[in-house]
């Protein structure tokens, strides 16, 4: 058994979700939030913020911790057991372009019902719903956008 961490995020901007869409060799076929594993040295938080930003190229802003999704798949000779950490995030444009070396054919910001319905896998499905809902309390309170509030996380 392999024991992997990977983080991500739900990027919003003006209320839609930032998805990519992942085509590998017709093996794979899907929807997902951007996310990657950690490296070497490196914090959950950078790993979130530069996996968004390769993966999208979109730089976005952490405004806090969401959760941990926990899951687990089969390689040809052993099972993965994945951990990943996803942060609620802030982008600053509709600007994004998916990483080709990845796999990733398209990206796009979608609102929430669409982009609930997209996602393929249900942890990601329940993280969206988390952070869209962290993310519309944020707004009613109006602090979505607050600088002192994003200086606490």
């Amino acid at each position: 058994m392999i024991k992997a961490t990977s983080c991500g995020g739900v990027v919003i901007f003006r209320g839609k979700i930032l998805l990519l869409y992942k085509n590998y060799k017709k093996r794979y076929d899907g929807w997902v939030l951007p996310k990657g594993t950690v490296e070497e040295g490196e914090e959950y938080k950078e790993t979130a913020l530069r996996e968004v930003k390769e993966e999208t190229d979109v730089s976005a802003e952490i405004v806090k911790y969401i959760g941990k999704s926990e899951y687990s798949f089969n390689t040809y000779h052993n099972v993965v057991e994945k951990q990943v950490h996803w942060y609620l995030m802030k982008a600053d444009s509709y600007h994004s372009r998916p990483q080709k070396e990845e796999y990733f054919v398209d990206s796009g910001y979608y609102k929430f019902h669409e982009a609930y319905h997209l996602l393929r896998f249900p942890n990601e499905k329940q993280i969206l719903e988390d952070a869209y809902q962290e993310y519309h309390d944020l707004k009613k309170a109006g602090l979505w956008g607050s600088d002192p509030y994003y200086k606490k996380y």
